[in-house]
This record gives structure tokens, C-alpha cells and sequence, in this order.
């Protein structure tokens, strides 16, 4: 998301991403607890059984003592027993742990992309940011799991077999931590190489993630330009670099385990053989011989099992690293520390004062240049220009999903910006030229207006948006599932479930962005009776393509290149040799008047 520094190039070679993980963890102290209490459990079993491994040896095969190897098996059985039930509680509650850490991680990462500005998304694309949701929080369940399980067991055991192996032999256990140094050497350094390539891998999938999410998306356009080949090609190129990627961080997982394991294993047969010399010199018992080699070999297999948890702890810490990335992003608009309140009831005089204001994506390419007008309390006011004039720019700011530059907007005199953003959306109810329809029935679709509202109050809003005729010739009515997108709805359908939606909101400013441009004549003089009526005491800023639709709008602002050129009625305006007469010769050429156009 935001370009590496050197700061976070030194991150990236260490396993500290995953100390985000942390406030997530001690969220269940409990679960914590019990997973620590059995984890170590578990390792004192595993270290207390070459102990009796040794007593049994020395001592169970003496003639004068023979009566108590029976007690010694005995005692090796409830030791197994102990460490089965340990290891069953440890895998309860470590797995239990790392499936709620990851389920909250899941939440509180989505949770804040809902809260980003919508420039964040100008700049990202959905498609990585599902990817992060999913493949990655997968990885890091994994090492908070199972793998974290893994990597304190035996680092447990690490620490208590070199102890042991010290207080048994201090002579053969010096030639035994002579090689772990080397052994330390290699974690570190090969785990920098595989973190490295496992978050190449991971961004490369990612951005395969996202391509493909965004060609399925439009695979009616995809397929009407026989684009498949081409976009199979590039997904194709894409997944192969991700797995080149993948088959490198493995590579250097591969040998990082090979060395581990051949100098770990090397140092044991070297102190075996050093060890029965003092055997058969008489300097060591066969079962002290027998114990350290055990501790010995507990010691170099959880090494070696740690040379491969390093490398899933090394993807797990890339994983983490990119969820950090996202919750440290910071979201352009936030709510001031102490938000004024609008008026208990909002008359909807909208002003904008001098503002000027350029994307986030185009700093350098001005939208809107020191723009001034004022819609008055129930005032509808459309706004007309060719495109890229910055008409859809109002409708951003006056939802305050950017600020501006410069200038100020404000609602009854209110500074938007000094006002809590839920609170300002709360008074605006917003049609757009391309509607939003969510996988979900169509009640669901219309409620989305108003969360707490009943069936009747949606219906009554579909009945006013003329929609409820073939809402009811659906197979379900209102529960009808529409699809993704709502692809099982025409494009008039879609365009008035939304206005469903807007009028289910009852909000007192009203902003349509051409509400009625997909629908046909029959419908569009239904639906446009139903905005007059919803439009009447309300403020509406309606942005018009075509002109017909706004012949009666109480002002019309003609804008270009982000300014305000012509203000006035359809009357006045049209009477002038300016843009706005232009445009409408454009659009009645036919010869038409343009009250017939309206009907048209």
C-alpha cells in the first residue's frame, strides 16, 4: 500500500510483524493460560522420560533389583499417559486460540477497510484487499495455531534437553553446543531469504487475486469482446510467477532444512561414539550414555523442527505484515474530537463557499476551482455540464468522501467537516446513475435505506418508486434473491429499487444523479411523479444529462471545468448563446420541443 523505507526493510527481515498479532492474543487470557499450562506440561513429561529411561537401565536389569522393572514399565506407561493428555489439552487449546485470534484479526481488518475513504480505494484495488482478508489471515492461522504450538514445544525442549544434557555429561554436551551456533546461524539467515520470497509470492498472488476478481466481475464484457484468451494468458503468467515465487521461498526452506537436520544428526552419531569410549573406559554407565543420547536427540529433532517452523513463522510475519499495513492505514476522513450537532430539524440549505478540490489520484488535475452557489430549504437544483465538468464531485463532497482543498461546505450553516460523518449521511439520501444492488433478496436491497424498517414500510417505498408491480411477479416477491449485482434485474429495475431505497431513507436533502435515466417512458413518468412528490419540501440536487428531465428544477447551474459558467431556468438559460443553449440544441435537434422530449 504505501511505498517500503528502510525502516520497513529491517521489519521485513525479522519475525517482529507478528507482535501485531499480540493485542489479539491477550484479548483470552484464559485460553492463553491453558494452552501455556499444558504446553509446558508436555515438555517436563517428554524431558522427565530419559530419566527414567536411565533408572531403569542402570538399575532394572541388576539381579538385586529385578523385582522393579515391572514398576519401572509401569511408571513409563502413566508418563505416556500424562503426555497424551497434555498434548491433547495443548492442541484444544492452541488451535482454539489461533481460530478466535484469526476470526477478531478478520473482523478488525474489515471492520477498519470499511472505515477508509473511498480515495484509499481510488488508489487500491478490492481485489488485493479480499486477497489480505483471506490467503493471508489463512497463513497467519496457521502459525498462530499449530505452528506457534510447535515453535514453543520445542523451543521448550530445546532449552530443557541442553540443560539436561549439561547436568548428565558436561563433556559431551560442550561437543554438542559447539554446532549450535552454526545451527542458530543458518535459522536466522535462511528465514531472511524465505520471508523474503514468501511475501513476494504473496503480493504476486494477490495481485493475481485481484485481476481475476475484476474480470469475473465483467465477464458479460469479457465475453462480448471474446476477451478470454488474453485474460487467461495474463492470469496464467500471473499464477506461474506467484508459484516461481513460492518454489523459491521453498527452495530455501528445503536446504535450510537439510543443513539443520545434517549437522544436528552429525553432532550426535560424533558424540555417541565419543560416549561409549567412556562407556567401556568405565567413566559413564550404559543407561547415563543412553539418557543423554535421548536428551540429545530431543534437542536436534526440535532444532530441526524449528528450522522449519522458521520458515512457516518467516510467511506467517509476511502475511502479518500486509494485515498491518491495512490497519495502519489512516482513513482521510475522520470524525472531528468534538462534532457539532445539526439542527434537531435540518431545513437542507446547502452552501458551497470558494471550494476548490483535486482527487487523491490526480493532485495535479483540479475538479473543482473555487466553486460558490447555495441551494436554498426545498430548492431543487440541477446541475448540467458536459462530462468531466465536476458535477459528480459535488455529490463527493457533499458526503464528505473528500475534503476539500480549500473553501468550505456547509449544511444549515454547519461546516460539514465539524460534524460527525454518520450524522451528515444521515441527512442525504442518494440515487445514482448506476446503483448499487448487493447480493441479497430485494427487501433487503430497499431496507438497506433503513435498516430497522418493517415490510410494510418497504413495501409502501417500492409501491412509491413503481416497483412494486414487478417486485410481486417475482417467484419470491420481496424475498427473491437478485443476484450479484443484481444481475437477474434489468437496468429500470435496478434504478428503482434504489429510488426504493432513497425513499425508504425519508432524508431531508435529496441527491439524484440522473435517478431516472434507465428507465422507459412508461416508467419514467411513474417514478418521476413519485420524486416530484418526495422531492416537495425537501432540498434535491439533481446532476442531468438530459435536459428534459430538469425542466423544472427551481435553478439550473451550468458547470465546465469545474466552475460554475451559467446559472439560471431552463427558460433563461436556453435564451442565451452560452453552453447551456448549445447543449440543448444538442439534445432537441429533432425538432422537438422539450416538453415532448420529456415525454419521449
Amino acid at each position: 500500500m504505501a511505498q517500503a523505507t528502510p525502516t520497513d526493510d529491517r521489519r521485513r527481515r525479522s519475525l517482529a510483524p507478528l507482535k501485531a498479532l499480540l493485542p489479539f492474543v491477550k484479548r483470552y487470557p484464559g485460553k492463553l493460560a491453558g494452552a501455556l499450562v499444558f504446553l509446558s506440561l508436555a515438555a517436563l513429561t517428554t524431558l522427565a522420560i530419559p530419566v527414567a529411561v536411565r533408572r531403569m537401565i542402570d538399575h532394572g536389569f541388576d539381579d538385586a533389583n529385578s523385582g522393579l522393572i515391572g514398576a519401572y514399565f509401569g511408571m513409563l506407561i502413566v508418563m505416556a499417559a500424562l503426555l497424551a493428555v497434555a498434548s491433547a489439552g495443548r492442541y484444544y487449546f492452541v488451535i482454539t486460540l489461533g481460530e478466535r485470534v484469526v476470526a477478531d484479526l478478520r473482523e478488525s481488518v474489515f471492520s477498519h477497510v470499511t472505515r477508509l475513504s473511498p480515495g484509499f480505494f481510488d488508489l487500491n484495488q478490492s481485489g488485493e484487499i479480499v486477497s489480505r482478508l483471506t490467503a493471508d489471515t489463512t497463513q497467519i492461522k496457521s502459525a498462530v495455531g499449530a505452528t506457534t504450538s510447535v515453535a514453543l514445544r520445542n523451543s521448550l525442549l530445546v532449552i530443557g534437553a541442553i540443560t539436561m544434557m549439561v547436568v548428565t555429561s558436561p563433556k559431551l554436551s560442550a561437543m554438542v553446543l559447539a554446532v549450535i551456533p552454526i545451527i542458530v546461524l543458518t535459522l536466522v539467515g535462511f528465514g531472511r531469504s524465505v520471508r523474503k520470497r514468501s511475501r513476494l509470492a504473496q503480493d504476486t498472488l494477490a495481485e493475481a487475486s485481484a485481476f481475476a476478481a475484476e474480470q469475473i466481475g465483467a465477464i458479460r464484457t469479457l465475453q462480448a469482446y471474446n476477451g478470454e484468451p488474453a485474460v487467461r494468458r495474463y492470469f496464467a503468467g500471473a499464477v506461474e510467477t506467484a508459484f516461481e515465487a513460492a518454489r523459491s521461498s521453498i527452495k530455501a526452506r528445503s536446504f535450510l532444512t537439510f543443513v539443520a537436520i545434517f549437522v544436528i544428526f552429525t553432532s550426535i552419531v560424533a558424540v555417541l561414539w565419543f560416549g561409549a569410549r567412556d562407556v567401556m573406559g568405565g567413566q559413564m554407565s550404559p543407561g547415563t550414555l543412553g539418557q543423554f543420547l535421548l536428551y540429545s536427540v530431543f534437542a536436534a529433532g526440535a532444532l530441526g523442527s524449528l528450522s522449519e517452523v522458521w520458515g512457516e513463522l518467516s510467511q506467517a510475519a509476511g502475511a502479518a505484515e500486509r494485515l498491518v499495513e491495512l490497519l495502519d492505514e489512516t482513513p482521510g476522513i475522520v470524525a472531528p474530537e468534538k462534532p457539532v450537532k445539526l439542527p434537531a430539524d435540518i431545513e437542507g440549505r446547502i452552501a458551497f463557499d470558494a471550494v476548490s478540490f483535486s482527487y487523491p489520484a490526480r493532485p495535479d488535475l483540479p475538479a473543482l476551482h473555487e466553486l460558490s452557489f447555495v441551494a436554498e430549504p426545498g430548492e431543487t437544483v440541477a446541475i448540467v455540464g458536459p462530462s468531466g465538468a465536476g458535477k459528480s464531485t459535488i455529490f463527493g463532497l457533499l458526503l464528505r468522501y473528500y475534503d476539500p482543498q480549500a473553501g468550505r461546505v456547509r449544511l444549515d450553516g454547519v461546516p460539514i467537516d465539524s460534524v460527525e460523518p454518520s450524522d451528515l449521511r444521515a441527512a442525504l439520501a442518494v440515487v445514482p446513475q448506476d446503483p448499487t444492488i448487493f447480493a441479497a433478496s430485494v427487501a433487503d436491497n430497499i431496507r438497506f435505506g433503513r435498516p430497522d424498517a418493517d415490510a410494510s414500510a418497504i413495501a409502501a417505498a417500492a409501491e412509491a418508486a413503481n416497483a412494486i408491480d414487478f417486485i410481486t411477479a417475482m417467484p419470491e416477491g420481496f424475498d427473491t434473491p437478485v443476484g450479484e449485482r443484481g444481475v437477474t434485474l434489468s437496468g429500470g429495475q435496478k434504478q428503482r429499487i434504489a429510488i426504493a431505497r432513497a425513499i425508504l431513507r425519508d432524508a431531508p436533502v435529496l441527491l439524484l444523479d440522473e435517478a431516472t435515466s434507465a428507465l422507459d417512458a412508461e416508467s419514467e413518468s411513474a417514478v418521476q411523479a413519485a420524486l416530484e412528490t418526495l422531492m416537495e419540501g425537501r432540498t434535491t440536487i439533481v446532476i442531468a444529462h438530459r435536459l428534459a428531465t430538469i425542466l423544472k428544477a427551481d435553478r439550473i447551474l451550468v458547470m465546465d471545468d469545474g466552475r460554475v459558467v451559467e446559472e439560471g431556468t431552463h427558460g433563461t438559460l436556453a435564451s442565451r448563446d452560452g453552453l447551456y443553449s448549445r447543449l440543448a440544441a444538442l439534445q432537441f435537434d429533432n425538432g422537438q420541443t422539450p416538453q415532448r422530449a420529456a415525454g419521449a
